[in-house]
């Protein structure tokens, strides 16, 4: 029997009690009086049983009723409070989420600020670098425009200088011949042949064009001593007639100074000559020579000291080869003195005067039986270490590993009988006396039983 709660008008109501049950009941009214036969004494004894029993399903309906209730509300409270702690947990949550979006907004605000930081930077470096490289290309280019005009400059003082040089040659030139023609003019004079006068300008300009073709073979790269030989030589015959005609009609400084005319001016255009036919044959001047011949000397010194360095260093190493050689026969010979006696042999054989590599190699693997680095008891003590090492990863001490019982003798055999016998009769066995063992017993039994005997056997060599 369910009922709801009670509840009046939304408000709740008070549960009445057994008592309070009891006083909203009517009231039993009182048998009147009468000469009727007296009612049966056990109905008003039903009547009130039926209705306590009533009144006791009633409050127990109420009571299960508020404890459902109470069960409801305690289940909505749970409810409302898990809501609540959801909502609440959610909205951590969520407040989490978005601390943490935040956060990862922020890094990433700041990753790319700092990444547009690098690539300004890097822009900006790049940007220096380029104007660095133009900077520098511009400087050169004018560096290299100078050089250019400087050696114009250079080439134009050159050339200004030869001109100037070529000019004063010639007015040089013109000069001697004026003050030398008197003087040969009046030694070829005569009344009766007055043609003779001819002879000095013949001369002179023979000398004159003789030297010009000396000029054209110099600018046209041909020989041109003997333009120079022939021009010399026409100078010379002019000179001595001055000289001789001088000193003959006039005085002796008239002689000298006219055959000194002669002579200056084809020399002093010779020189000029000389000098152009230099430059253009690249000829280096004396100062240039002398220059050159420093630097040979220093070279060819340098040279032959670092001739004499690499020497003493190639000495220094044959010596150091040798007596690391000796140095190592000597340990070979006292440690092994019996594989030393057979390389000798085997070298001597073989026509070597020194132990090579291969003659040890071979005298070893003779006598020890193994190679150079290998023998017995590099072997023993490998295998000891081996076995160290396996002791230590299996968490045991090296002596327990060779005191270990033979896997043959096992418990399962039948017990030696207690009884006294009257002589020691040695135990028989028949076969199927006792249980076989599983064939991977059998392998695992045997490889530990080898392994103990070869760590005895380290053992007792150790």
């Amino acid at each position: 029997m369910t009922t709801s709660p009670p509840q009046v008008n939304g408000h709740r109501s008070r549960i009445p009690v057994i008592t309070d049950w009891q006083t909203l009941l009517a009231p039993a009214e009182e048998p009147a009086v009468t000469t009727a036969p007296e009612p049966d004494p056990v109905a008003p004894a039903a009547d009130l049983v039926a209705q306590a029993k009533a009144d006791a399903i009633r409050t127990k309906a109420y009571a299960d009723a508020e404890e459902q209730r109470a069960r409801a509300e305690a289940e909505a409270e749970a409810l409302r409070i898990k809501a609540e702690g959801d909502a609440k947990a959610a909205e951590i949550k969520a407040a989490e989420e978005a601390r943490k979006l935040k956060l990862a907004n922020d890094k990433a605000q700041a990753r790319a600020v700092e990444e547009q930081a690098a690539r300004d930077a890097r822009i900006a470096e790049s940007e220096r670098k380029r104007a660095e490289a133009e900077r520098g290309q511009q400087e050169d280019e004018r560096a290299h425009w100078e050089q250019q005009q400087a050696a114009a400059a250079a080439e134009a003082d050159v050339a200004k200088a030869a001109k100037t040089w070529r000019r004063y040659a010639i007015f040089f030139y013109a000069v001697c011949a004026v003050v030398a023609l008197p003087v040969q003019i009046a030694a070829f004079w005569d009344r009766d042949a007055p043609w003779l006068v001819i002879a000095p300008l013949m001369l002179e300009g023979a000398a004159l064009v003789v030297t010009k073709g000396a000029a054209a073979a110099v600018a046209a790269g041909r020989p041109h001593w003997h333009y120079r030989t022939v021009a010399w030589a026409f100078a010379f015959i002019a000179a001595g007639i001055n000289l001789k005609h001088g000193l003959d009609a006039f005085d002796p400084a008239t002689a000298i100074g006219t055959a000194f005319a002669s002579l200056a001016g084809p020399g002093v255009w010779d020189l000029h000559e000389h000098g152009r036919i230099r430059r253009r044959d690249g000829v280096p001047t004396r100062r240039e020579r002398r220059a050159a011949k420093k630097t040979a000397e220093r070279e060819a010194a340098e040279q032959t000291q670092a001739r004499l360095v690499e020497a003493e260093r190639q000495a220094h190493l044959e010596n150091a080869a040798r007596n690391a050689a000796e140095r190592l026969d000597a340990d070979r010979k006292q440690m092994f003195p019996r594989v030393h006696e057979h390389a000798l042999k085997l070298a001597a054989d073989l026509g070597e005067t020194a132990i090579t590599p291969a003659i040890w190699k071979q005298a070893k693997l003779d006598v020890d039986g193994a190679l150079p680095g290998e023998s017995d008891e590099i072997l023993r003590m490998r295998n000891a270490a081996a076995a160290k090492v396996e002791a230590a990863r299996l968490n045991k001490p090296v002596s327990t590993l060779s005191k270990t019982t033979n896997a043959q003798r096992a418990a399962h055999l039948p017990p030696a009988s207690t009884k006294p016998r009257p002589k020691p009769i040695p135990p028989r066995r028949t076969r199927g006396d006792s249980t076989p063992f599983h064939p991977a017993a059998k392998r695992l039994a045997a490889d530990t039983a080898r392994r103990s005997m070869t760590v005895r056997i380290n053992a007792e060599e150790n």
